[in-house]
Formats: structure tokens, C-alpha cells, sequence
């Protein structure tokens, strides 16, 4: 039986001080955790982090990385430098990233394939917005955005994470129902075991608003494997409560 895995995504905040109270924290309070957990921190902290995190139970991620190998492209970072710092996933489609910066399915797809080439694995986010919902096109949009990761990466993609994310409920204190979160969970479920005998092994994160109060209702469904937890896990005491939900 596969654990479950709790990511953090700490988006654009940090400071050196404030991430080292913040780990240490985290660290004291989590001795022995029954999931995996990570931490997906701006990439100008990676270095601080792979210190703090040395020898510990909670793995180091990034939350982006170029398509592209190495060259002339100013202020993007590969994934052969991430490699560098002990970097174990990297977010990869996050909403923001698709939505302010224009990221199509395809250049998603070949960011999967990057890491995975690298050794990193992809935390791979999908999800629908709040028009795409309310025009019943979730279903739709959900299974476009990882048939693209499928297409590229073949058979690779039983060593990818996915990550659902409905981007109605990312920062906006609103939270897909248990039972919304699951039936997407399921259907995504379907499309991967339709591409890959070993999906099953696959995890398919909920990443949109969980917190410390929705944590164990939304874990507890049969497709959900985890989350991927934005404002909480800037809070050691609510990601430690997560961290204890996943069981």
C-alpha cells in the first residue's frame, strides 16, 4: 500500500529567518511521520533548505523548472542544477504558473518529461476554473491537461505525482466538497490506469485550500493520496496537523 504524501508549496514567501523558524519547527514537531512529506520552497532558498532538511524525514522540492536543458535562457533553472541541491519533486502546470505565465498543456508535459529525466519527480497540477466548472466542462479540462503528460511521457508516467487543484478554491478560503474532490480524484485515477498497468502506484494529490480542519475528512477518500497545501504549510502547527491526518 502506497503512503501518502504531503507537499508544501510555499508560493513566493519566505525569508531566511523566517523559513529557518519555520523548518525547525516543523522538524520538532514531526519525528516519525506515517507519510511522506515535502516542501516546495522559492527556488533562491533551495540551498538553505537542503542544510535544514539534511538527514531528516521531509523531502526538498522546487516549484518550477525549465523545459529545457541548458542554453541561453536567462533566469530559468534547470533540472540538472535542482539535481544539485537534493531536489525529490518539482510542481510542475501549477495554476498560477499555466494562468500568469501562460503555460500550455504541452509545455507542462515536456517539463514532466525534463524532471523525470533528471530524476526528479514531477508533482504535475491539474484543474479547472470556476467558469469551466459551472459549464460542467471539469471532467473535460481535467483529463486534456494530464492526456498531454500521458502523450509525452509514455510509460514514465507511473513515476509522476498528480496533483487536482481546483483553481476556484486555491487562496480563496473555498474548498471543493469531499464528494466534488473525490469524483474528480476517481476519474483522473481511470485515465492513468487506462495508460499504465503500475497506476495504481501513482499519487494523486488534492491541492486546493486544505487546511488543518479539512485535512482527515478529504484524505480519507479512496482516490485522495495526499494534498498539496499552499497557506498552511506556512504554519507549522496546521501542516503538522495535516501531516497527522494522512494515515
Amino acid at each position: 500500500m502506497k503512503k501518502k504524501l504531503i507537499a508544501g508549496n510555499w508560493k513566493m514567501n519566505g525569508g531566511l529567518t523566517a523559513n529557518e523558524s519555520l523548518v525547525k519547527a516543523l522538524l520538532a514537531g514531526l519525528k516519525s511521520p506515517s507519510c511522506q512529506v515535502a516542501l516546495c520552497a522559492p527556488s533562491i532558498y533551495l540551498s538553505q533548505l537542503q542544510l535544514l532538511l539534511a538527514g531528516g524525514p521531509v523531502d526538498l522540492g522546487a516549484q518550477d523548472m525549465s523545459q529545457h536543458e541548458a542554453g541561453a535562457f536567462t533566469g530559468e533553472i534547470s533540472g540538472a542544477m535542482l539535481k544539485e541541491f537534493g531536489i525529490r519533486y518539482c510542481i510542475v502546470g501549477h495554476s498560477e504558473r499555466r494562468q500568469y505565465h501562460g503555460e500550455t498543456d504541452a509545455l507542462v508535459a515536456e517539463k514532466a518529461q525534463r524532471a523525470l529525466a533528471c530524476g526528479i519527480t514531477p508533482i504535475v497540477c491539474v484543474g479547472e476554473t470556476l467558469s469551466e466548472r459551472e459549464a460542467g466542462k471539469t471532467e473535460e479540462v481535467v483529463k486534456r491537461q494530464l492526456a498531454a503528460v500521458i502523450h509525452t511521457n509514455g510509460h514514465c508516467i507511473s513515476e509522476i505525482v498528480v496533483a487536482y487543484e481546483p483553481v476556484w478554491a486555491i487562496g480563496t478560503g473555498k474548498t471543493a466538497t469531499t464528494e466534488q474532490a473525490q469524483q474528480v480524484h476517481a476519474v483522473l485515477r481511470g485515465q492513468l490506469k487506462a495508460a499504465s498497468a503500475h497506476a495504481d502506484r501513482i499519487q494523486i494529490l488534492y491541492g486546493g485550500s486544505m487546511n488543518a480542519s479539512n485535512a482527515a475528512q478529504l484524505l480519507s477518500q479512496p482516490d485522495i493520496d495526499g494534498g498539496l497545501v499552499g497557506g498552511a504549510s506556512l504554519k507549522p502547527v496546521d501542516f503538522l496537523s495535516i501531516i497527522d491526518a494522512a494515515r
